[in-house]
């Protein structure tokens, strides 16, 4: 098995245990021990943190993965290592600064619309320090192909705490104050974690150290795309704590769940496979970065198809589920945002990838003119189509400019390279999605319970979808692993 397929699948095995824990918090503990106010809250003091943290890091964890294979010296290589733990200090520590001298503003701005923000602004930029430096080292482990235990760092850990900390607030041993207190805690514990292990990976010496400009061109350019890459992500939530009631982040942060599970092979993947995309631009081996595309769009489409289905077809079963444990209904008025996100991710999931090779090669500039686009057009439309539409509107928004943008970078690479992550067999998958969402969808079970009836149609789903993909030959990778598991299960003879 070679380095990417293991890797992936422990990667797959630690985000889906992730998702599992984030299940667990996003739907049951969160709206169950806190009120949505709360739940709403703490979401959207993340989401801020998460839109500042590119900035304080300066991109230099995506420099690091782009320059470290072409460094021709062990000295450079470890000034490259240097390089990315000096560079975020010269923004992080003015950033501080004004924050603290500036601290009564920013806290009134933010809690115009929603009070509850006031107190805790301390912790946007406290967890997004952590975080910056978090990513940065776990770029450490990236470059020397150590992915997994990272990954569990980045995957499991924070969802992990969240837990313990819910459980710890439900059962009254600390009150609020205490629980976002032993958050930032915890977040800092985990970027120690990751700052020993890797120095444990990476042996360097300071005896010698040399700045590249193109090292500092480069995390420029990064910097500004993956801040405005964060703003995209992040700032629906924030745009809704603004214009709407708090409770809407809550209910709309659960619909987002839902529909980035169908993520998880994607971010699997594209934890071992960026520094290999890097090492075959550097060597120009195009045919190599052709097969690293094709491939990655097709798996990519099958897999993330699979949970598409599983989440479209059952997921008014899903909010019944929530509604029967938690005893609470309102947060079912955000069905339609997990449909319309979820088309979006699969979009997103069949261009395999893409963002990878751009971001590796002569053209990354291109991410920042398509991330500075995406982040104004997210801005404005989030503006209209929350105004306008409510929490929906943020889903309209959101797909609209990963259509738009989506589309430029398949240009992109087409024009460059000459080549696209497109195949007939995509497109043969895409229409198999299609037809069984339609079928699925028209059959209606309401006698049974909520779980009963996830389960009915999870297994129907399951397999219809994977023997249709086996029989039709979709991919070659997916075909020889079920046909192996058919084998070993003694379903199927081997020849």
């Amino acid at each position: 098995m070679g380095i990417i397929a293991r890797q992936s699948i422990y990667n797959t095995i630690s985000i889906f245990f992730a998702f599992a824990i984030g299940a667990i918090n996003t739907l049951f503990l969160y709206p169950g021990i806190l009120n949505e106010k709360l739940y709403g809250l703490i979401t959207a003091l993340l989401a801020f943190s998460n839109i500042i943290q590119p900035v304080l890091s300066f991109g230099v964890q995506h420099t690091l993965i782009k320059f470290y294979s072409s460094c021709n010296s062990r000295q450079e290589k470890d000034s490259l290592l240097i390089f990315s733990i000096i560079t975020p200090l010269f923004l992080i520590i003015p950033a501080s600064i004004v924050f603290v001298y500036n601290y009564e503003f920013i806290a009134l701005y933010l809690s115009s619309q929603n009070s509850l923000i006031y107190n805790y602004i301390f912790l946007i930029l406290l967890i997004s320090i952590s975080t910056a430096y978090f990513e940065i080292f776990y770029s450490w482990l990236k470059i020397k192909k150590k992915t997994v235990l990272g990954n569990f760092l980045k995957e499991v850990y924070p969802r992990s705490l969240q837990f313990i900390l819910l459980l710890i607030y439900f059962f009254e041993i600390i009150d609020f104050n205490g629980f976002t207190y032993l958050l930032i805690v915890g977040y800092y514990l985990r970027m120690v974690l990751i700052m020993v292990i890797a120095f444990i990976k990476n042996k360097i010496q300071v005896n010698y150290f040399k700045i590249s400009k193109e090292w500092i061109k480069y995390s420029g350019y990064i910097f500004l795309s993956a801040f405005a890459a964060s703003v995209i992500i992040d700032i629906d939530k924030s745009m809704i704590s603004k214009f709407l009631l708090i409770e809407n982040v809550a209910y709309y942060t659960v619909a987002i769940f839902i529909a980035a599970i169908i993520d998880i092979p994607g971010r699997a993947m594209f934890q071992i496979i960026n520094p290999l995309v890097a090492e075959a631009l550097s060597q120009n081996k195009y045919e190599r970065l052709e097969e690293l595309l094709k491939k990655s769009s097709l798996n990519l489409l099958i897999i993330s198809g699979s949970i598409f289905l599983l989440i479209t077809v059952n997921i008014e079963d899903i909010y019944r589920l929530i509604k029967d444990i938690n005893g609470i209904g309102g947060y079912s008025i955000a069905i339609p945002v997990v449909l319309v996100i979820s088309v979006s991710k699969l979009f997103s999931a069949s261009l395999g990838c893409i963002n990878n090779i751009i971001t590796n090669s002569k053209y990354y500039q291109y991410i920042l003119l398509f991330s500075i686009g995406s982040a104004l057009s997210a801005f404005g439309l989030n503006i209209y189509f929350i105004i306008n539409y409510g929490i929906i509107g943020a889903a309209y928004a959101t797909l609209i400019v990963i259509f738009i943008f989506n589309i430029l970078k398949i240009l992109l690479v087409s024009i460059k390279f000459n080549i696209t992550p497109y195949s007939t067999n995509v497109f043969k998958t895409i229409i198999l999605i299609i037809s069984i969402y339609f079928i699925l969808s028209m059959i209606k079970i309401n006698d049974y319970s909520a779980i009963s009836v996830i389960i009915i149609k999870s297994l129907s789903i399951l397999v219809i979808y994977i023997s249709l993909c086996y029989y039709l030959n979709l991919s070659r990778e997916i075909k020889a692993i079920l046909k192996n598991i058919l084998i070993k299960t003694g379903l199927l003879r081997e020849k």
